[in-house]
């Protein structure tokens, strides 16, 4: 598998509310090399502090990106991209919708600052909170300049997204009204995955992109995009707006289980159930009697149209895949953070390039050379889709074991429902 141009558009810096205090631009240059990642979204420049060190830390490279003055020899590219988060009353409910903005240009960027500051306060974190229905902010935003792009963020998420089952709309049309074909791609979010969203024939004409979210260096790549096309602004936008195969390759996900949301349930009182459960139960928790939290699974599966596996035909391709860390303390029975999990990943990375290269590209012998046994099958195993998963409800992440064996992988439960 060759390698091109990988994508993360939605980040947090160092100014949005419980973001690592290390979501800096020189940190994140550090970290995108070291994943295998060429362009990164900058994230939150809304934010008064952080644009002011976009502007004085990064210069022109290509058209519409950035890179680190600091850093001339870096391949590391940045675009100005921003989460916005819309609260709303509209057709008597409130509505909770996040959105991504990429800005072409640091002067349209300070035109949407500008703009946002008399409407709301964008002081107080580096994803603001604006009284704005999400129409009137894409009118905005396009008003500003039309080159901008405005796609719904983790579409899915249930109290803060698009399609949420709190507070959202049940398709792009009610949410965005006559503006509704200026959204040509959508974010799939941690707790969906393409296969999911092809489900919606309402969707068939959108681009599914995936990004990491992330709130900690560490974190960035997650979920990603591959692109083979010009590395520019305009060149990614068309590769994700064309949808074509030879220029927007694949998106690299999480499997879908693993995410915060995936099934429903309640985290306080312990309880998780597939959709089929939570009807059987009516949508309340058995314990406190109160509504369950509708998962994503729940909320796609009413929303679509299609039975599960249809739907794929000339779409884009995904691969989904555990973070390395991740694989290597479900090894070694280690936290993340535990020093031996860090310093076989360092040496792992290094070893190999970087930790794309580790993940999907490195054959077994490659990675057999530079780790253990069980790593180097571990990785395989997780390519070839072979791991156990406990999905994820109510804010709680779910838990994923790779499957090492033979054994192991003949006894499985066949744990991959899409």
């Amino acid at each position: 598998m060759i390698m091109k141009i990988v994508a993360d558009f939605h980040i947090h810096s160092k100014y949005s509310r419980a973001v690592s205090r290390d979501m800096n631009l020189e940190t994140l240059d550090i970290w995108a090399k070291k994943k295998g990642i060429q362009v990164m979204g900058t994230g939150d420049f809304t934010h008064p502090q952080w644009f002011s060190e976009i502007k004085t830390k990064l210069e022109p490279a290509e058209l519409g990106l950035f890179r680190l003055k600091s850093e001339l020899d870096s391949p590391t590219r940045f675009m100005l991209t921003v989460e916005i988060s819309s609260i709303y009353s509209k057709n008597g409910k409130t509505r909770r919708v996040h959105n991504l903005i990429f800005s072409p240009s640091i002067e349209t960027a300070e035109k949407i600052n500008t703009t946002l500051s008399l409407i709301g306060n964008i002081k107080s974190d580096g994803r603001p909170i604006l009284g704005l229905d999400s129409k009137k902010l894409l009118q905005i935003v396009l008003g500003i300049d039309p080159r901008c792009v405005f796609i719904p963020a983790h579409a899915w998420t249930p109290w803060f997204s698009v399609f949420g089952s709190m507070s959202g709309f049940d398709s792009l049309e009610e949410c965005f009204e006559d503006l509704s074909g200026n959204i040509f791609a959508i974010e799939t979010g941690l707790s969906s995955d393409p296969a999911m969203n092809w489900r919606l024939s309402m969707l068939d004409k959108i681009s599914l992109i995936s990004n990491s979210d992330s709130h900690s260096p560490q974190k960035i790549g997650r979920e990603a995009n591959v692109f083979d096309c010009e590395l520019s602004y305009d060149g990614l936008i068309d590769a994700i707006k064309s949808r074509d195969p030879k220029k927007f390759l694949f998106t690299v996900e999480f499997f879908p289980e693993e995410g915060k949301y995936h099934y429903d349930g309640h985290r306080l009182c312990n309880v998780s159930m597939s959709p089929q459960e939570t009807k059987s139960n009516k949508g309340i928790c058995p314990k406190c009697r109160k509504p369950m939290t509708i998962g994503v699974m729940n909320r796609v599966d009413k929303l679509a149209d299609r039975k599960v596996g249809e739907g794929k035909e000339g779409r884009i391709p995904f691969l989904s895949l555990i973070p390395l860390n991740e694989i290597i303390a479900d090894i070694f029975g280690m936290g993340v953070s535990s020093l031996k999990v860090r310093k076989e990943y360092e040496q792992l990375v290094e070893a190999v390039g970087n930790e794309f290269k580790v993940l999907m590209d490195a054959d077994y012998g490659e990675l057999k050379k530079n780790t253990s046994e069980k790593i180097a099958s571990g990785i395989i195993s997780v390519r070839a889709g072979r791991v156990e998963l406990i999905p994820g409800y109510d804010g709680e992440y779910g838990k994923i074991k790779v499957l090492k064996n033979e054994k192991e992988k003949a006894t499985s439960l066949q744990s991959r429902l899409f």
